[in-house]
């Protein structure tokens, strides 16, 4: 590893590993890293150079041009040579299923930092472990999944004894869940149930055939992300938080939603969800805004707009990308912001003008 990039690992970790930042810290560490992708990520390069964005004229963080998601998977977006790289993450692809986005990592210090230091702060809330049930594959099934390695991590550095994974090759383990369900309720030790949200929606049909519900110890929590975008069905969220409270005896403000993606390294966390839409934040090494997808401006405040994020833990690739989603400020945010879900119409043709353009720029 060169000891440019090896300096900035270590910046990296020191500024995750420290209690916040301030404005002017954020900005500083965006545009170091702004000046290492500019050098040497060539299609983001040929991108600024397309908006006239240069190490001269970019002096805030959100002078920087976000790169549409897609273009993960037309382009390898990363400033280390892909074949020195120890892993490379891919997208689920419920867009354009054919085609993966990959994102690529040369080491995954970083990304363990940034996971590891935001579930602490967000989903532990202060508890050191707590035994885990999770309703997902584990690393040796899904080797290219970050929600997989995210989740592994989960486990390994959280999960008290007894803690495992309650989904395989050959599905939803049910009875087992059930029975450690049944022991947790008998000693009082609290559970934490993490998985897709559409795995819990097949876990709760499938508990409410046997007519199976819990009342989980105080202390325990749920952690579901994901949606449910081209699953069976779908459930209204006001609907599947409710069906969660009344299948495990968790109350909907413990009830926490992370939103990820593959393309970040870095995640968002809800604090519950008993009134929605709820608000999600994230630590302090990623910002967000909410911009037109065309013009990349922002928008007014309170207004709809497609999140753009900052991520500095995306060292390798582009710190700031721009997603199909929407969001919005509400009252008193304070650094938060609504998730309303997928651009539909107009800025859904936005966002895909964007990538259009982007990909224009990027392969000239």
């Amino acid at each position: 590893m060169h000891t440019s990039v090896a300096n900035l690992q270590r910046d990296l970790l020191a500024f995750i590993a420290q209690d916040g930042c301030t404005d002017g810290e954020f900005n500083a560490m965006a545009l170091q890293l702004f000046a290492h992708q500019f050098k040497n990520n060539l299609p983001f390069q040929r991108f600024c150079m397309q908006r006239g964005k240069t190490l001269r004229n970019v002096k805030n963080w959100t002078d920087i041009p976000a790169v549409p998601i897609d273009g993960f998977k037309d382009l390898s977006l990363s400033c280390t040579p892909i074949q020195e790289c120890e892993r490379v993450f891919m997208t689920s692809g419920t867009t354009r299923a054919d085609v993966k986005g990959r994102h690529h990592h040369p080491t995954l210090e970083v990304w363990d930092a940034s996971m590891r230091r935001g579930f602490s702060q967000f989903f532990m809330r202060g508890s050191i472990n707590i035994r885990m049930a999770v309703l997902f594959p584990d690393e040796t099934i899904m080797a290219n999944s970050s929600l997989a390695h995210y989740l592994a991590m989960a486990v390994r550095e959280f999960g008290a004894p007894g803690s495992g994974y309650f989904l395989d090759a050959n599905g939803l383990q049910i009875q087992s869940l059930a029975q450690t369900l049944t022991q947790a309720v008998a000693t009082g030790e609290p559970m934490a149930i993490l998985g897709a949200s559409y795995s819990f929606v097949h876990l709760m049909d499938a508990l409410q055939v046997q007519n199976l519900s819990f009342k989980l110890p105080a202390g325990s929590r749920l952690f579901d992300t994901g949606g449910f975008k081209g699953q069976s069905r779908e459930l209204a969220m006001d609907d599947f938080y409710d069906q969660l409270a009344n299948t495990f005896g968790v109350a909907r403000k413990d009830c926490i939603n992370m939103y990820g993606m593959t393309e970040l390294s870095s995640q968002f966390y809800d604090d519950g969800n008993q009134s929605l839409p709820s608000v999600k934040r994230g630590p302090h090494w990623i910002r967000s805004q909410l911009v037109d997808p065309v013009t990349g401006n922002a928008v007014a405040s309170g207004e709809r707009g497609i999140l753009a994020h900052c991520d500095l833990a995306n060292y390798n690739s582009v710190t700031s990308i721009l997603t199909e989603d929407v969001g919005q400020t509400p009252p008193q945010a304070n650094g938060g912001f609504f998730l309303h879900g997928r651009a539909q119409g107009a800025q859904a043709k936005g966002c895909s003008l964007a990538i259009d353009e982007f990909l224009r720029a990027a392969k000239t």
